[in-house]
């Protein structure tokens, strides 16, 4: 006998799960379907969550070497144990899947665990260690995420020529890491290693970092980063990388010098997972970037199946996935559901942390829209000067005509906590005078925001 649901949803990542929870407390009878044993998906197991606890750990101890000798602390000799760092990274990865675990369990969501296959508009089939399960439902949500890409020439080998999967993993630190993609992830992983010992070389095809992102942002970023001692080789087109005996891997370019070194991330992007999922049998065609069209109600072209997430258009984060996934489920039960796309904050957790939300100004100039700009230096601020944190900048971009904030972007200290202010806003449509006025507390690195707002119509107070 099939197992029958309201709704099934394919993917326990943060959008799977959390459209899971909602859909529950709207009160559907949900299933959620997740071939990994831990729940969490890619953000949780081998993404944004052990990511960031090595870039802490690592941080903290690039601090205790070389960072505190303006606070008067003076160390002896300092030491890493990767050993200890990697089973500290396992244990919250552990602790928060478990998390979830119960939180299903709370909700009353029924757990499946195996591979999904697509059958019929109404209808999957589960395939996991206890054998092939029949599920049926009213609705499907499919939320399987995403899956990391390469490039033509280059195949992981999952020791030598790896992913970010594999690249937080490793028991020892490389003697010189090549990254290619500066983008988030190459940027954090290179950060991650390079303070624990490694040579970190990052190959770029465009002649920036952090494509996609303010120029201004990313020009900053790029000298904190090099005077960290990350290399750039901007404008590289790769054609290739191939191992030269059992340690090392040679790097070729097109028109320049091949790179050579002993570990090799490739960090391109990640593309839809949609392998296997049984799409053409239920009527589903994928666009030109492998992505799974969908309308305003996140309906695919077969009538009672969803997606959210990696899966469709849009900027592959977790948080946009959570989004739409509560969105979606609210959409069915109730008819509304809200996700304002111009108000999804992107963070890169380097030191310092680098944060924005809504158009940069190269984005802004190719729409033809005129804005104001104001801008607040770190270094200007007490809170700032106290922490020892006085890199970086806040930059707020304002219609010319109607004050409204489109954009801000942030480089500098805790900028991933302080972008939130920044949504906020840019959701309620606040204008520039808004932040302006709103009274911030003295002394607080939110303060740079106010007086960035400020700035846009040239009266800080501070510089």
């Amino acid at each position: 006998m099939p197992q029958k649901h309201d709704l099934v949803i394919i993917g326990a990542g943060p959008g799977g799960y959390v459209a899971a929870l909602r859909a529950a407390q709207l009160g559907l009878d949900v299933g959620c379907i997740e071939k990994e044993p831990a729940l969490g998906g890619t953000c949780l197991r081998v993404g944004c969550i052990p990511s960031k606890a090595m870039l802490e750990s690592s941080e903290r101890y690039d601090q205790l070497r070389s960072g505190l000798d303006d606070h008067g602390i003076r160390l002896g000799r300092v030491s890493i144990d990767l050993e200890a760092l990697q089973a500290r990274r396992a244990k919250i990865v552990e602790t928060l899947a478990k998390g979830i675990a119960g939180l299903l369990r709370k909700n009353h969501v029924t757990r499946y665990m195996g591979h999904a296959r697509l059958t019929a508009p109404d209808s999957v089939v589960v395939e996991g260690p206890e054998g092939t399960i029949d599920v049926r439902a009213e609705r499907i949500l499919i939320a399987t995420g995403s899956v990391p890409a390469t490039l033509p020439g280059i195949a992981f080998d999952g020791e030598r020529i790896v992913s970010s999967t594999e690249a937080l993993t490793w028991a020892k630190a490389p003697s010189h890491l090549v990254v290619i993609g500066a983008g988030a992830i190459g940027l954090e992983l290179g950060s991650v290693w390079r303070r624990l010992g490694s040579k970190v070389t990052i190959v770029e095809y465009l002649d920036r970092i952090l494509p996609g992102m303010d120029m201004e942002m990313a020009n900053e970023a790029r000298r904190i980063l090099t005077r960290q001692g990350l290399t750039f080789q901007l404008g590289c087109r790769v054609t290739g990388a191939s191992r030269k005996g059992r340690t090392r891997v040679v790097i070729e370019i097109e028109g320049r010098d091949p790179v050579e070194g002993d570990r090799l991330l490739v960090a391109v992007g990640r593309k839809p997972n949609t392998e296997r999922l049984g799409l053409e049998e239920v009527g589903i065609s994928l666009d030109e970037r492998g992505r799974i069209p969908v309308d305003a109600n996140y309906a695919t072209t077969t009538a009672g199946i969803y997606a959210i997430g990696d899966v469709i258009d849009g900027p592959m984060l977790a948080h946009k996935a959570e989004e739409e996934g509560i969105a979606c489920v609210e959409k069915i039960v109730t008819g509304h559901g809200h996700v304002n796309y111009d108000a999804i904050p992107a963070i890169v957790y380097t030191h310092p942390e680098i944060a924005s939300v809504g158009p940069g100004e190269e984005q802004l100039a190719e729409q033809g829209r005129a804005y104001r700009k104001g801008v607040f230096p770190f270094a200007a601020n007490g809170r700032a000067q106290a922490l020892g944190e006085i890199q970086g900048r806040v930059k707020i971009l304002a219609d010319a005509e109607t004050d409204r904030v489109l954009g801000v972007h942030i480089i500098g200290a805790r900028a991933g906590d302080l972008i939130a202010e920044a949504a906020v806003a840019i959701e309620y449509g606040a204008s520039s005078e808004d932040l302006a006025r709103a009274v911030h507390a003295h002394p607080t690195l939110a303060e740079t925001l106010k007086e960035a707002a400020l700035a846009v119509d040239e009266r800080a107070l501070h510089i």
